[in-house]
């Protein structure tokens, strides 16, 4: 897996390009002090990883990932603060690592990276996240995936389920779809979407949540018995 260091610090630079000189899978094809030099030079090479620093003159780390697109490479942002961690994954990065970075911390980015490559020919997907940032109430939140039960349209707000209580959340059911893993969550109406491993029983088009009764949509029917391995 070739990649591509970014950073406006020399030194920076040098601690990142030591970091993988240590993983046989990481091959550096090159340095680039600057967000926009390294938007031209993927405009002419194809590069499987970007090792991005956020805070840099000019153009940022974030807006070089907002400008990719959806041809991005992964990208794992590598920075000193953590103030920019909302952003970073609302962008489906990788990884976010705080500097300076640990050799354990960066294998366990890289593996990560690895998989993605593998599994989905470097279109990065969120199927592993394991949790997501919601804004309740006017507060940023961070909810693990595995404690959501499911998610209830409500008019302009989203009523997301958890164990202990409900949030409320300013969006679209689609928007919350596009963010969630895939792999755990499904739409099976126009207004849920459910915990697929948090189902307890179905019966008679309605899915049965920790007493909870969902209703499934006929047109969600037969891609729901395919997400189950219905028998």
């Amino acid at each position: 897996m070739n990649c591509l260091i970014v950073d406006d610090n020399k030194l920076a630079r040098t601690a990142m390009r030591q970091l993988a000189s240590h993983v046989s899978l990481l091959q550096v094809v090159g340095e680039c002090g600057s967000a926009m030099e390294a938007y031209n030079l993927l405009q002419q090479e194809k590069v499987d990883l970007l090792l991005l620093d956020i805070e840099m003159p000019g153009m940022s780390g974030l807006e070089l990932t907002r400008n990719l697109g959806k041809s991005k490479p992964l990208i794992i942002f590598t920075t000193v603060k953590k103030d920019y961690a909302v952003e970073a994954f609302e962008l489906n990065v990788v990884d976010y690592l705080i500097k300076p970075v640990q050799p354990a911390r960066f294998i366990q980015a890289i593996e990560k990276a690895k998989e993605l490559c593998e599994s989905s020919q470097g279109t990065v997907q969120i199927s592993d996240a394991e949790f997501i940032f919601i804004r309740d109430n006017g507060v940023l939140k961070r909810i693990r995936t595995e404690d959501i039960l499911y998610l209830e349209a409500m008019g302009d707000y989203v009523k997301l389920h958890t164990p202990a209580r409900f949030h409320a959340i300013h969006s679209t059911l689609k928007s919350l779809e596009e963010k969630l893993p895939s792999s755990k969550f499904m739409r099976v109406h126009r207004s849920y979407i459910v915990s697929l491993d948090k189902i307890e029983s179905i019966e008679d088009g309605t899915i049965i949540i920790q007493k909870h009764a969902i209703p499934v949509a006929d047109a969600y029917r037969n891609s729901l018995n395919s997400k189950l391995n219905l028998l």
